[in-house]
């Protein structure tokens, strides 16, 4: 049973968001300080990061199949938790989500859940 809430001035009836309406969503977290989580296969990594604002690129002319065709890039400052249990700077202030045209975008209110064929990443606000 679907129940219709209110985010940010969305209606949202459903579980799973188109595109457009994540980024609407997401980009209301600009300015805050966020949580991204990992996991693809076996691996988990966290990164923390001040969310300054989130772009996306079209990949052209991937000759593989690992480069994703579209990229969601999170930009602002962060730290990425280590295996060492330790944090390192992200590097170039950006934080790159893979996407392709089957994944899928949920939010519940509190984090929002990118689904594609190599992991899955959780975004919530850090507190």
């Amino acid at each position: 049973m679907n129940i219709l809430r209110i985010y940010g001035g969305i209606f949202v009836d459903k579980l799973f968001l188109s595109i457009e309406e994540f980024n609407e969503l997401l980009n209301q977290w600009k300015g805050q300080y966020i949580k991204v989580s990992k996991h693809e296969l076996e691996d988990l990594d966290e990164t923390l990061m001040d969310l300054q604002n989130v772009s996306y690129k079209k990949n052209d002319g991937t000759i593989d199949d690992y480069q994703s065709k579209y990229t969601m890039q999170l930009n602002g400052n962060g730290q990425i938790y280590t295996d060492n249990n330790q944090f390192r700077p992200l590097p170039h202030n950006q934080y790159d989500i893979p996407l392709e045209e089957d994944t899928l975008y949920e939010y519940d209110g509190n984090q929002f859940i990118i689904s594609t064929e190599r992991g899955i990443y959780k975004i919530e606000i850090e507190e």
